[in-house]
């Protein structure tokens, strides 16, 4: 109820400008207690998750506020994504809401302060308590993306709950053809070896971000390799270049299209990793999520984990408890005795 008094002032303002309000709000919050382990508690990858309404990358792209986002009420906060290198980005302006749609786009272009200041950050907070992802990236301009990626594993591992590694941004030329087969079989030799070598004891596991845009070769073959190198999750999915029919202005500008427009191919991309996998390796579910039930539908089609982003542009920061509040009433209604029972079933 608060947000919608504020939000007339938020939108009197560009996206960007808008966001980084947000951050410095929640910078100058109190810290808060993270969620506890409740009714919806669930482990996916050998972690114990609190519930598992997570919030997406790109958000908190510096790693400023994990704590503030887990004090909302989310079961994880993922932050980046993070490059080894400092990059500004796209030129501005690079994200533009659209209204009358509930929807977003971007095409920031990874722009973040680089790995040697997040690492920083997320050194201090490191032993609190609390479910933290790190998102790592390519730099733009890198002659070799997969050595980033496994510097960037190097930096991060030590540091995180899960690493979650990016190559289905629409934002930076080239980076989604690292989901070809011969490609991303490299890319994730070279991320597991830097995690093995960071981490002699054993590391967090590996998270993959996929794009909706995919054909059903690639599909498969992104589901073969990820059961192959055993990893962690498939997070599904990224923004995505398509263009349903929206209303708003904004709809021609170029970028990643996020929010209620993504809902139902995110869905069907979530259906077709599940089937593809045979319910192997879990599933994060992400795209389109506004509500309970758009989070039990995603569950309830494979999904152990969802995340969420653009909704709360609309929303607000009660979102997640209140989506939290709504998965546990759904859970009991349709007698699942945990999440994770649910997971798979509709």
């Amino acid at each position: 109820m608060l947000y919608r008094l504020f939000a007339p002032a938020l939108f009197a303002l560009d996206a960007e400008s808008a966001h980084h309000l947000s951050l410095a709000a929640l910078k100058l919050s109190p810290m808060r207690t993270c969620a506890q382990p409740g009714a919806l508690a669930t482990e996916v990858a050998g972690i114990s998750f609190p519930n598992p309404v997570g919030i997406a990358a790109g958000y908190d792209k510096d790693a400023e506020v994990p704590d503030a986002l887990l004090g909302l009420g989310f079961g994880f906060a993922e932050v980046g994504s993070i490059t080894p290198l400092p990059q500004s980005g796209n030129p501005l302006p690079r994200l533009f809401r659209l209204v009358e749609d509930r929807a977003v786009i971007n095409r920031m272009g990874f722009n973040n302060g680089g790995m040697e200041a997040a690492r920083s950050r997320l050194a201090r907070r490191h032993g609190r308590p609390g479910v933290v992802g790190i998102n790592i990236g390519a730099n733009k301009d890198s002659p070799d993306r997969i050595a980033d990626y496994a510097t960037m594993t190097r930096a991060m591992a030590p540091l995180a709950s899960y690493l979650a590694v990016n190559i289905s941004s629409p934002n930076t030329p080239g980076l989604r053809a690292l989901q070809d087969e011969g490609a991303l079989t490299g890319l994730l030799d070279a991320v597991i070896a830097g995690r093995d070598e960071a981490c002699p004891e054993g590391g967090p596991p590996i998270f993959l971000k996929v794009a909706p845009d995919l054909e059903p070769t690639d599909i498969e073959a992104i589901a073969r390799i990820a059961l192959d190198k055993r990893l962690g999750a498939l997070i599904v999915s990224n923004t995505t270049v398509s263009r349903p029919p929206l209303k708003s202005r904004h709809a021609g500008e170029t970028g990643g299209l996020s929010g209620a427009p993504l809902k139902a191919l995110a869905l069907q991309r979530l259906r077709d990793f599940r089937s593809a996998t045979g319910g192997a390796i879990p599933l994060v579910g992400v795209g389109g999520i506004g509500n309970a039930d758009d989070a039990w539908e995603r569950i309830r089609a494979g999904a152990s984990l969802v995340q969420l982003y653009s909704a709360l542009v609309y929303e607000g920061p009660g979102l997640a408890r209140r989506i939290v509040t709504g998965l546990e009433a759904r859970m009991k209604a349709e007698g699942f005795s945990s999440i994770a029972e649910a997971v798979g079933t509709g």
